[in-house]
């Protein structure tokens, strides 16, 4: 049991001086501007303004991932068809489908699948 206790103690010893010696040797001493600054090609940046980003065109990406997920989970129900009951199938597709089309219909009357902002 002693051995344990003294193995323990020397694994922690050395885990704390190498975690120690780390953070000792990865801090930045110099903060150099030029080093943080974007860099173009080898060429400095013409404006060091961000450019918009359409959050239209990020709903059209969001609402066209969420619909691909969909038919990858519509695909195996086509398969399972033989080996399950028709009538536990028929329910369980029919509302997965209804599900999607209410989606569908509340992404439109939301104007989310519009283009023209």
């Amino acid at each position: 049991m002693n051995k344990l206790l003294l193995f323990m103690m020397i694994i922690i010893l050395l885990i704390s001086m190498i975690s120690m010696l780390i953070m000792i040797v990865s801090k930045k001493s110099i903060i150099d501007l030029q080093k943080s600054t974007p860099f173009e090609c080898g060429f400095n940046p013409m404006s060091y303004k961000r450019l918009p980003f359409s959050i239209h065109f990020f709903l059209i990406a969001v609402i066209f991932l969420i619909f691909d997920i969909e038919i990858i989970i519509i695909i195996p129900m086509i398969f399972t068809l033989k080996s399950s009951m028709l009538m536990y199938w028929l329910i369980t597709s029919t509302m997965f489908v209804l599900i999607l089309i209410l989606g569908l219909f509340h992404e439109w009357y939301n104007g989310m699948l519009n283009w023209t902002i």
